[in-house]
């Protein structure tokens, strides 16, 4: 039997569902100014759940999204505070830890914005010095080719934590990335750099185990969190998307999810979570899942 560390689930599509707000541009970010707690509240579901890890809601706060909202002044301000709502949720459970995550700039699954190292790098760097005296680790999520991985990695490390990092795949072939580069590829990036973990994240379920099968080579502990969208439509692809160009799926409950996070298991993964639209249901089903096959949860 294995130690499993158990992610939480997805925050962004949880804050619209709970806020009652439409969603923008910005996602989840606004909500932290607009309904102070919510996030809190949703971090605590999620160890309520049976979850370990916290994830901070950072994924998007980046200058280049706050500034088209005129926001951005308010860059340092809004880690802060997504960092003290995790802090809140942990400090009322007892115990945990905090993954710091920092998302793609400018835009999620578009390696088509890979912004070069130079300009990358800094802005990451940036971020993570933020955060470094308040989590446990930096997540480097969403990652959709290795330049942009790259980027993510090498600014994490200012940190002086350490740093896991996770990638989005081929929703059709998860041993690509969503930029068309093989998985299998990242092994440049493992051997260059610091990595503690590497991930497949924000995909379909049925993508994860060719992630997994390319990930397990890379010598690292691995694992996956997926997402519960149908697919990534041409139209969230576009300048500027909102969650309304996404459909989540109806099939994926609480029990179908975990037999994908069992099998993931079953391949080796160490790490397991959920992405957007995979809500404390389905944690604590998997959580359940884990301690009845005998799998401790660290």
């Amino acid at each position: 039997m294995a130690a499993i560390t158990l992610l939480d689930g997805g925050m962004g599509q949880e804050l619209v569902a709970r806020s009652g707000d439409d969603p923008t541009p910005l996602w989840a970010t606004r909500v932290m100014i607009d309904h102070p707690g919510l996030v809190r509240d949703i971090h605590a579901d999620y160890f309520a759940a049976g979850a370990t890890v916290a994830t901070t809601n950072t994924y998007a706060i980046h200058h280049d999204r706050l500034e088209r909202a005129g926001m951005d002044p308010l860059f340092h301000a809004l880690h802060l505070r997504a960092l003290a709502e995790a802090h809140e949720a942990k400090a009322a459970h007892g115990g945990g830890r905090i993954a710091g995550s920092m998302g793609p700039l400018m835009a999620s699954y578009r390696p088509d914005l890979t912004q070069p190292l130079d300009v990358a790098v800094p802005k990451y760097a940036e971020i993570a010095r933020i955060l470094a005296a308040h989590v446990d680790v930096i997540l480097c999520e969403t990652m959709a080719s290795v330049e942009m991985a790259e980027g993510a990695l090498v600014g994490a490390q200012a940190a002086g934590k350490p740093v896991w990092l996770s990638v989005s795949v081929d929703d059709h072939d998860g041993a690509l990335l969503r930029s068309g580069e093989r998985v299998a590829d990242l092994a440049r990036l493992v051997r260059d750099y610091p990595v503690a973990a590497m991930l497949a994240n924000c995909s379909v379920p049925e993508s994860m185990a060719a992630a997994l099968g390319a990930l397990k080579d890379l010598g690292k502990p691995f694992g996956a969190y997926a997402n519960g969208f149908t697919h990534i439509s041409g139209n969230f692809l576009k300048d500027a998307p909102t969650v309304k160009e996404l459909t989540h799926r109806h099939d994926l409950t609480p029990e179908k999810y975990s037999d994908f996070a069992m099998a993931w298991v079953e391949l080796g993964a160490t790490i397991i979570g959920g992405c957007c639209e995979v809500g404390p249901a389905h944690i604590r089903h998997l959580a359940e899942r884990l301690k009845a096959a005998g799998h401790t949860i660290v």
